[in-house]
C-alpha cells in the first residue's frame, strides 16, 4: 500500500532542522510522493530546490490568499519560469479566506482569478484554498470555468456540502486533511462519504492540522496514513482500496507527476 501526500509545506521553518528525517519517515510509512505547496510566488524557488533535493518531492507555484496583498499583481514571468520545471505540478495554493481577511476581498479575488487564468493557460491544475468564503469561491469557479476549462482540487476541505457539490459538478477533486479525524468532524466525514471515490485526495497540510492520534503535535507527511484510514472508514472501503484510488486520482490530477513516473 502506498499513499501520496498531495499537499504539505516543506519549506516552512517548522521543518528546517528535520527535513531529511521528515522525508525519510514519510517513505517508511508508505508515503511515496509529497507535494510541497507554495504560498508566495517570490518564495517558490525555495520549493523548487527542495523538489530537486528529494526525488519523491514535487512543488507548486502560487500566492496564498493570506499573501494576496503582498503579491497583488501576479508575477507571471517568475511563475511561468518555475511552472516549466518538470517537477512543478500545479498552480497555487490560491483562493479566498474570509476568516482572517489578511487581504482586501477585491485584491484576493483578483489574485485568485489571475491564478485560475495561469492554470488554464499552462494546463496545470489549480490548488484551491477556501475558508468561510464558499459562495464567492463557488461563483468565481463557475464563472471562470465558463470561460475555459481547468483542473482543480478543493484542498484541506472543511467547507459546506454545497461547495463540495458545486466543485464536483465542475469536475473538481476534493482533498481531505487531518481535520477529518477530529472528534467534532462528523459532518465533514458525512460529506467525505459522499464524494465519489475517483474524486478523492488525501493530504496533511503539514505542519498544520495533525490527525488523531497525533493532534497537537507538528504535523508531517507520514501522518497522512491516519487521515487515509479514517477516510476509508467513512467511505466503507478497505484502506488499501482507498490508498490505490487516491494515488491514482493524484497522478491523474497532477499529470506532470505521472509523467515523471513513466519516465523513471
Amino acid at each position: 500500500m502506498t499513499l501520496i501526500d498531495s499537499h504539505c509545506h516543506l519549506d516552512f521553518p517548522d521543518f528546517a532542522d528535520d527535513l531529511d528525517g521528515v522525508v525519510a519517515r514519510a517513505r517508511a510509512a508508505g508515503v511515496e510522493r509529497l507535494t510541497t505547496v507554495a504560498t508566495r510566488v517570490r518564495e517558490s524557488g525555495a520549493l523548487k530546490a527542495i523538489a530537486e533535493r528529494f526525488p519523491d518531492v514535487y512543488f507548486t507555484v502560487g500566492t496564498h490568499p493570506h499573501h494576496a496583498a503582498e503579491e497583488p499583481k501576479l508575477d507571471g514571468a517568475t511563475a511561468r519560469a518555475l511552472a516549466a520545471h518538470p517537477k512543478c505540478v500545479a498552480i497555487g495554493e490560491a483562493g479566498l479566506d474570509y476568516h482572517y481577511n489578511y487581504a482586501p476581498a477585491d485584491v484576493a479575488k483578483r489574485v485568485f482569478r489571475a491564478q485560475i487564468g495561469l492554470a488554464r493557460e499552462l494546463k496545470l491544475p489549480l490548488i484551491i484554498h477556501a475558508r468561510e468564503a464558499d459562495d464567492d469561491v463557488a461563483a468565481i469557479l463557475e464563472e471562470e470555468m465558463g470561460q475555459g476549462a481547468f483542473a482543480a482540487v478543493l484542498h484541506c476541505f472543511t467547507s459546506s456540502r454545497a461547495l463540495a457539490e458545486a466543485g464536483l459538478a465542475l469536475g473538481l477533486y476534493v482533498s481531505f486533511s487531518g481535520v477529518l479525524t477530529f472528534k467534532n468532524s462528523a459532518e465533514l466525514r458525512a460529506v467525505a462519504r459522499d464524494v465519489p471515490l475517483d474524486r478523492l485526495l488525501v493530504e496533511t497540510d503539514a505542519p498544520y492540522l495533525a490527525p488523531v492520534p497525533h493532534r497537537g503535535r507538528r504535523n508531517e507527511p507520514a501522518f497522512v496514513v491516519e487521515t487515509a484510514r479514517v477516510l476509508a472508514e467513512a467511505k466503507g472501503v478497505e484502506l488499501a482500496t482507498l490508498a490505490a484510488a487516491t494515488r491514482a486520482n493524484t497522478l491523474r490530477l497532477f499529470a506532470k507527476m505521472a509523467a515523471t513516473e513513466r519516465a523513471a
